[in-house]
């Protein structure tokens, strides 16, 4: 199994892509509360700046600011999709994974008491100047758009689109 280092820059800005397990569905948006919830629980105990988010029904893409001096954002992505989980199962939702190994024997990760919501991993891109970032943001703004979930961007509801528009960031 490969062994994957993400890189480490204190204060970096990051955009991220994440997905649920099971694709297609729509839990991110149904339980979109539970999602902001365990996100500004985690940027409480630690801070970031979010300069841009979208949750689809099946993934969320995300640009983030973190602090100078501080690299460890796997730490609060880990948080973020932690609390989400947890807030899900409190709520009834059930697990994706198997309870038995085909070879036989309980899930270890049922043991470790993952739900099978999120897929392992999350893929991160780490800003390198102003263009990328107004790339990813645009891409973010665009998301619902090019999943033809909206005809344009200000009608999707879980988007910091109108947020950047009202401070005058926005196209």
């Amino acid at each position: 199994m490969p062994h994957y280092i993400r890189p480490r820059r204190p204060g970096a800005t990051i955009f991220f892509t994440v997905a649920l397990q099971q694709r297609g569905g729509d839990l991110l948006i149904r339980h979109v509360d539970a999602l902001r919830d365990a996100v500004r629980v985690t940027r409480r105990e630690r801070p970031f700046a979010v300069d841009a988010w979208v949750v689809l029904p099946d993934h969320m893409h995300c640009i983030w600011q973190l602090p100078e001096g501080d690299s460890d954002y796997s730490i609060r992505m880990g948080a973020i999709k932690a609390r989400f989980s947890m807030a899900l199962r409190r709520a009834g939702f059930t697990s994706a994974l198997p309870e038995t190994l085909p070879h036989g024997g309980v899930n270890p990760a049922l043991r470790k008491g993952q739900v099978g919501i999120w897929q392992k991993r999350f893929w991160e891109h780490h800003i390198r100047n102003t263009a990328d970032w107004q790339a990813h943001r645009h891409y973010c703004w665009m998301n619902p758009v090019k999943h033809g979930l909206v005809d344009a961007p200000q009608d999707w509801p879980y988007s910091s689109y109108l947020r950047d528009v009202a401070r005058g960031d926005g196209p």
